[in-house]
């Protein structure tokens, strides 16, 4: 007889998390600047952000908030692993996705809801992939990315965070996500590292 799957819809939740997603639209720089800000240098696991940024031109956010982080910030490289205490941003135009073993890929596939990279399907992989030990995180931004992804993350045992909309500089993205009954905490943005940082301490082993 085989042992349950643990990333399996209904397997008990696991001790750990494992990885740590954040998803984020307009106002998400000053946003990430706050939640990242918040997390310390020994913070045990990767963290992976969807920050929709303009196609046209290159962008400089991992420098900017690399010089508000503890943490060390770069642009998500195609198969590379995702290392704890690194966080990875999706580049301009390529979705993040993330596999069991932690290996990073990019894909120039479709849009999804109009955007590319999308927070769905980097949260739907983190979801494949870690099932309970993964945290996905929708903050604000307008539009709707990210519902789906949170609704999944939720349906495979995994813990999601939004920024209270109400206090959200657009509600859009946390309001759509909260709509999916898939929440666990709603928290005004200041609080949210505390959380994140208590959630992973708590079942870290």
């Amino acid at each position: 007889m085989t042992e349950p799957d643990p990333r399996a819809p209904g397997a008990e939740q696991v001790d750990r998390f494992d990885i740590v997603g954040i998803a984020s639209s307009a106002g998400g720089i000053r946003a990430l600047t706050v939640v990242l800000g918040g997390l310390a240098a020994d913070f045990p696991v990767p963290v992976l952000v969807v920050q929709h940024l303009d196609p046209r031109h290159e962008t400089v956010l991992a420098e900017v908030l690399g010089r508000r982080s503890a943490l060390p910030v770069s642009l998500a490289k195609d198969e590379e692993y995702a290392e704890a205490g690194t966080v990875y941003l999706a580049p301009p135009n390529r979705h993040l996705l993330v596999g069991a073993s932690g290996e990073l890929s990019l894909s120039s596939s479709e849009l999804v809801h109009f955007v590319r990279p999308s927070a769905d399907l980097l949260f739907e992989s983190m979801a494949g992939a870690f099932g309970a030990r993964a945290i996905a995180c929708v903050l604000t931004g307008t539009g709707s990315d990210g519902a789906t992804g949170v609704s999944v993350v939720k349906s495979r045992g995994g813990t999601v965070i939004a920024e209270d909309p109400e206090s959200a500089e657009f509600k859009g993205m946390p309001e759509a996500a909260v709509g999916t009954g898939s929440v666990d905490f709603v928290l005004p943005l200041n609080e949210i590292a505390a959380v994140i940082r208590d959630l992973v301490g708590s079942r870290s082993t």
